[in-house]
């Protein structure tokens, strides 16, 4: 059966070879596209009546209509004076936070016209150490998509007396990822930007074991405080540009800026902001790219990374241009423009077509039709029957008693509360203090803090079994409970509620799946995804996934939570101002403390 070929080496000189002998014009070629406009990633130009010579899997020549010589087996492929376009490529991307395989993440991606990925896998890095990163490689590997990892470079988070994870990437177990897979092309995301900018000796090491082998260095810097001190540790590209001033720093710093697209009902839409370093501040874009971030499966499919370039055109930038910045721009960063990013002799034939409007309706993956007119061809489907199988230990990641506290005691009389407040677009909590005079009981609290319901992480890599205690505020549930085992960073297990039995219904469902997000109400669980595998991933297909979010966001909503569910999965995470909740108990941040949750007045 004809298999997909996946990204490899450079060509060798076999390869150069007959490449050049199509180019030439002496060798006809295996597909001819033709009739096409042609968008140059290089000149961001719209050459007209092109057609795209692909030979081995590689693009041999760009040449007039109606050049090509013609062998008994060459393809030819009328676009019909359509868009062929470079693949997307992604240079950040969680595939853990989409909640399916990277095998099952290629559906959706490719029918968006991303034919390639830099993933930062730290959510399994966090759950299981090298042994998760390195299922997810194999994964990838067998995945009809070009996926690179960028090896997670903070694992966990944060200190140890802050959190608990299941992994630990040391130094020494960073370069020996690098060492060992020649996938691991750079550092991923240096979420410990405070660290990083005190010198803390660890942070330091690790972004060392990168420097040393020449690999670029991804950071995450909130605050333009923090920025200097950033760029001077190594650190050259960021995707935490929130606003068009601290875009504008980053480029000035040298670094390179991925602006991050997404849902807008969600926090991952900052670009409409920090694009205007560019369009308002007049930065040149050489050094902007766009990226996803983070994507449920249901996203995945309606804002994929073509969305977020057509996003770009909308803010002013030319259709060349915003296609550009998520393809060539991308490539460039990593050092792989010489292979992928744009249509260019050489270069692997991922090819986009696209309409008018800039919508992706078919696409090439190393020269073979994986999605034609919107639809996954017969040769995508049998690939992704074939996805990898992830080992038994993989789905033995949740290990939570079922007798764990989930509320706190109620205070004997009154005190001073730490509170987390939410506010849209929902990556800030806010540190409330408020005085508390507790009723009889917690249902009497709550009558007249009705703003107010219980937050709970609860330790479930069986180490300590710890459980942290919080007042979350102007979350919106009224009644029931949601929990999730996506608690950022370190994945353990999160619960919201106003009913202890509703929420102790909700971690069952995480603990009799091994993982998963739900919904909880009268004791019955309305709505939930099922996350067995690291208690991150779901071994299903995107589709049925993505059918089982959008269930899962509406009830979500109907519960009252204003806070979507991603925006939920990240309470714990303690690297983002101003307060978090880990399962050792309310961190601020960035002073990295620990508070309790009552103050005795």
């Amino acid at each position: 059966m004809k298999t997909l070929s996946r990204f490899s080496v450079p060509p060798h000189h076999e390869i150069t070879r007959s490449l050049a002998s199509v180019a030439h014009g002496r060798t006809p070629p295996d597909l001819v596209l033709r009739g096409a406009r042609v968008l140059s990633a290089y000149t961001e130009r719209l050459l007209l009546d092109r057609e795209i010579w692909v030979h081995q899997g590689r693009i041999a020549a760009i040449q007039p209509s109606g050049s090509a010589i013609r062998g008994a087996d060459t393809q030819v492929y009328d676009v019909q004076g359509g868009i062929l376009a470079p693949g997307l490529v992604d240079p950040h991307v969680h595939i853990e936070s989409s909640m399916i395989t990277a095998c099952a993440y290629a559906e959706a991606a490719l029918l968006n016209g991303t034919t390639t990925l830099f993933c930062d896998s730290h959510e399994i890095g966090n759950v299981c150490d090298v042994a998760g990163i390195e299922w997810m490689l194999e994964d990838a590997r067998q995945a009809p998509l070009n996926i690179f990892l960028t090896v997670p470079s903070t694992v966990p988070a944060t200190s140890a007396h802050l959190e608990t994870a299941g992994g630990d990437l040391t130094p020494d177990k960073i370069a020996g990822i690098f060492d060992r897979w020649p996938e691991a092309v750079a550092l991923g995301e240096k979420m410990d930007f405070v660290p990083v900018a005190l010198g803390d000796e660890r942070s330091h090491a690790i972004l060392a074991a990168a420097l040393r082998r020449g690999r670029p260095v991804c950071g995450h810097i909130y605050g333009r405080e923090f920025v200097a001190a950033g760029a001077a540790s190594g650190i050259t590209d960021t995707h935490e540009a929130i606003d068009a001033q601290i875009a504008e720093d980053f480029l000035e710093a040298g670094l390179w800026i991925f602006l991050r697209g997404g849902n807008p009902t969600t926090p991952w839409h900052s670009l409409p902001l920090a694009i205007q370093a560019v369009t308002r501040l007049g930065a040149n874009p050489k050094r902007v790219c766009v990226c996803t971030d983070d994507r449920d499966a249901d996203d995945l499919f309606a804002f994929g990374l073509d969305w977020v370039v057509r996003q770009a055109q909308a803010a002013g930038l030319a259709p060349a241009t915003a296609w550009s910045l998520g393809s060539l721009h991308p490539a460039t960063r990593f050092h792989l423009d010489a292979e992928l990013g744009a249509l260019g002799p050489g270069r692997r034939a991922d090819i986009v077509l696209l309409n008018d409007s800039m919508e992706p309706q078919s696409t090439w993956y190393g020269g073979e039709l994986v999605v034609e007119d919107r639809r996954i061809t017969p040769l995508l489907e049998a690939a992704l029957n074939r996805p990898y199988r992830y080992p038994a230990a993989a789905y033995q990641t949740v290990h939570v008693t079922s007798d764990v506290q989930l509320i706190p005691e109620l205070p004997s009389g009154p005190v001073t509360a730490n509170i987390l407040r939410v506010a849209l677009p929902g990556i800030l909590t806010f540190h409330e203090r408020r005085p508390l005079n507790p009723g009889p009981t917690w249902a009497d609290t709550f009558q007249q803090n009705r703003d107010l319901c219980f937050l709970t992480v609860i330790e479930r890599h069986g180490k300590t079994g710890g459980v942290g205690f919080g007042l979350l505020q102007d979350f919106g549930l009224k009644h029931g409970a949601v929990a999730s085992s996506v608690g950022h960073d370190a994945h353990n297990l999160v619960v919201a509620g106003t009913d202890k039995q509703d929420m102790r219904v909700a971690v069952e469902y995480l603990r009799r799946n091994q993982g998963g997000v739900c919904v909880v109400l009268n004791g019955h669980v309305l709505a939930g995804v099922a996350l067995p595998i690291a208690g991150l991933l779901s071994d299903q297909r995107a589709s049925v996934v993505a059918a089982e979010t959008r269930q899962l966001k509406q009830v979500w909503t109907e519960a009252g939570c204003l806070l979507p569910y991603m925006g939920f999965n990240l309470l714990p995470l303690s690297v983002i101002p101003e307060i978090r909740l880990t399962d050792r108990g309310l961190v601020t941040v960035p002073g990295m403390e620990i508070v309790p949750l009552f103050e005795m007045l």
